[in-house]
């Protein structure tokens, strides 16, 4: 029995051991496992701080950042409302009325100056307009534009009274012509035409189809656009043994600025003696009018675009404008200063089957188109005029004026 009782106080014993080193390690193993978790959560608490403050930071800069785009918010804003309460057509119109203004005072400080070279071309003394379009650059340059105009203006009067002066004085002595309001049935006739209350001197050639072959002769050969050649109205009719002759259309003269580019050029539709267009392609839809000659007939269209290219004529040119067309006046004022002023007008014309050349002294376009009608033509068309003004018949009747890039003349059959 004491036997027993020992045995099992010794495994009691053991027992009470083993539960108190069990109770020990588990008590060892807990506080490993606290120092743990503490050790742990405070270090997971210093990375949280630290994130944190840089997130904290980083509020920081945003909230700056917005800070200075509300600023820039706000002042876009105001400037939007700002131009909101403006009127942006008002503007635009006003900037637009201003370059007109500005391309407006160039273009009639250039044709001035034209017009000046071609006072100059007629042996004139210019100093004085020369002086005036002086002082007009000098404007220009200080972008004075308002005041250049007002020059400008006085300009063109003082150039309108020279031209004027020039026209009545270049114009041949009336005693030397008779008054008719009939043109002459053949060759060469100077003679005084009643029109608008008017007296104007005319010098005409009378050219009969049934004799007489009209034709264009040119200096080019084919379409040139610049540096063309050009002859005198003399150098045409020798060359073509013709009898009579007139300058032809409207051309580009290498002394005038604007013609830079393009000098002694000329742009609307013509075919030569040689059977050669001119200008062909820029003329496919042209409103401008032409006389065509064909053998013994002549005709006259208000639009080049009427006509084809047939080379079975003997010739045709066209230019601006159409005076008189199916007896009727054809042309009126169209607004351009160098058709309204007064001086020699170049024309063609026909009744019936007799084609006439000649100028119109001291005229403007409109006023030679009612003399057109006083004579009785059929029609008759406008010719390039001013310094390039010539007739010829046995030697220049007007003229000689400056070499052309065309001529219309009479080669008799």
């Amino acid at each position: 029995m004491i036997q027993e009782e020992k045995s099992m106080v010794k495994q009691m014993i053991a027992s009470h051991r083993l539960k108190a080193l069990v109770f020990i390690v588990i008590l060892i193993t807990a506080c490993f496992i606290g120092l743990f978790i503490v050790l742990f959560y405070s270090d997971e608490k210093e990375q949280t701080m630290q994130q944190i403050v840089a997130l904290r930071k980083e509020r920081d800069r945003y909230e700056l950042q917005a800070l200075i785009l509300q600023n820039e918010l706000a002042s876009v804003s105001a400037e939007l409302e700002r131009i909101k309460q403006e009127d942006q057509r008002k503007i635009n119109q006003e900037l637009k009325e201003e370059l007109e203004q500005i391309r407006s005072t160039y273009q009639q400080t250039i044709q001035s100056y034209e017009e000046i070279l071609k006072i100059r071309e007629l042996s004139q003394k210019t100093q004085k307009l020369d002086e005036q379009f002086a002082t007009i650059l000098v404007l220009l340059g200080k972008r004075d534009y308002k005041t250049a105009q007002e020059k400008l203006r006085a300009l063109s009067q003082e150039i309108y009274k020279i031209n004027d002066y020039i026209a009545k004085s270049s114009q041949p002595h009336p005693t030397s012509a008779k008054e008719s309001n009939t043109p002459p049935g053949y060759g060469y006739s100077r003679q005084v035409v009643s029109a608008l209350g008017q007296q104007y001197m005319v010098d005409i050639v009378a050219g009969d189809l049934s004799s007489t072959r009209v034709i264009v002769d040119t200096a080019s050969s084919n379409d040139c656009r610049n540096e063309c050649p050009v002859l005198s109205l003399a150098e045409y009719v020798s060359r073509n043994g013709a009898y009579a002759g007139i300058n032809g259309s409207y051309f580009c003269p290498s002394s005038y600025p604007s013609c830079a580019g393009k000098t002694n050029s000329f742009d609307t539709l013509l075919m030569n003696k040689d059977k050669v267009y001119f200008n062909s392609e820029n003329n496919v839809y042209s409103v401008v009018p032409a006389v065509i000659f064909l053998g013994n007939s002549v005709r006259f269209v208000q639009k080049s675009l009427e006509w084809g290219r047939d080379t079975g004529i003997d010739s045709m040119i066209a230019n601006q404008g159409l005076l008189v067309f199916g007896g009727d006046i054809a042309y009126g004022d169209d607004g351009d200063p160098k058709k309204g002023s007064r001086g020699p007008r170049s024309f063609v014309a026909n009744k019936g089957a007799l084609v006439y050349i000649g100028v119109t002294h001291n005229a403007t376009v409109a006023e030679n188109a009612h003399v057109m009608k006083t004579l009785g033509m059929d029609n008759a068309l406008n010719l390039d005029s001013g310094g390039s003004t010539a007739l010829w018949y046995g030697g220049y009747k007007v003229g000689p004026g400056r070499n052309i890039p065309n001529a219309i003349l009479f080669v008799r059959r």
